[in-house]
């Protein structure tokens, strides 16, 4: 399993009962995780003292009660490096997904070991934080995502990790049709960053459907990919999909034409009471 071991900031404090109870700086929130299918040991008081706790609804959806004083919005900061505002969200989400650090960590080594400039296309891209880590490591980025609301967080995610003048071009726009046009134009990028959704319906009536589309999209970003790419990622959140349809891919499309090497397996995140991993999520990544 891949998971990061350097955050300060975050932590997994403790899981059971199918909620999840996490460290966000000093404010701990207190939400649910579908994962989490196995008894709580015992709710102690950092369970009944979280200072937030989101509560589903029958009919869809959810709530956070709130137990304390808490700010709408909060900082957190990743190996004294990249800095992130944390707000609870509708769906019980936070804008950020600490799991991902561990790409993060690849990504800066990969750019900053490189020798040459790169230039990454985040797609799918949400508040930034792959975003944030490329332009640390000084990456020129290109970052895509059809919601305007996110596009903008992951711009106040740039400035506060005090990179606001590194090279990176935020568009809010539909992924396939972006990269369909930059595809037309021959624009070329030495890496591409992914996190597809599970299921999306276009403002025409366009639909995607992972596991129909996701291998013709990938067909589609080769082409736009240099002769000589750095790497290619794929995180996926879809249930039922396995870390190895992401390898087998990747095989018969990266690889294929460029060689390189192939990692993919689970993400997750270590928990402080029980000493286990709670599973987030897979990866599939090419490099050179």
């Amino acid at each position: 399993m891949f998971y990061a071991t350097d955050w300060v900031d975050y932590e997994l404090l403790d899981t059971g009962a199918g909620e999840k109870l996490e460290r966000w700086g000093t404010i701990v929130l207190r939400r649910p995780d579908p994962q989490i299918i196995w008894p709580l040991e015992r709710e102690t008081q950092a369970w009944r003292q979280a200072d937030a706790h989101y509560h589903r609804s029958s009919s869809g959806g959810g709530k956070w009660q709130n137990h304390s004083e808490i700010p709408e919005r909060w900082t957190i900061t990743y190996d004294e490096k990249l800095s992130f505002y944390i707000k609870p969200t509708g769906f019980k989400h936070t804008g950020l997904f600490p799991e991902q650090a561990v790409n993060w960590k690849w990504m800066i080594e990969k750019i900053q070991n490189a020798g040459r400039p790169i230039k990454v296309l985040n797609l799918f891209a949400y508040t930034g934080g792959a975003s944030v880590a490329c332009a640390y490591a000084g990456a020129e980025v290109c970052h895509v995502d059809a919601s305007k609301g996110v596009v903008q967080w992951a711009k106040e995610n740039l400035h506060l990790s005090g990179l606001g003048s590194r090279p990176v071009r935020f568009i809010t726009d539909d992924v396939f049709k972006f990269v369909q046009r930059e595809q037309r134009r021959g624009s070329k990028y030495d890496a591409i960053i992914m996190d597809p959704p599970s299921y999306g319906r276009g403002p025409n009536g366009e639909t995607w459907k992972l596991e129909d589309d996701l291998f013709p999209f990938i067909q589609t970003c080769q082409t736009i990919l240099t002769d000589n790419p750095l790497f290619l990622l794929i995180n996926s959140y879809t249930t039922g999909i396995s870390s190895t349809v992401l390898s087998n891919i990747l095989a018969m499309t990266l690889k294929k034409k460029h060689g390189g090497t192939i990692s993919s397996g689970e993400i997750g995140l270590p928990i402080t009471h029980s000493g286990l991993m709670l599973p987030c999520g897979i990866l599939g990544r090419w490099e050179a």
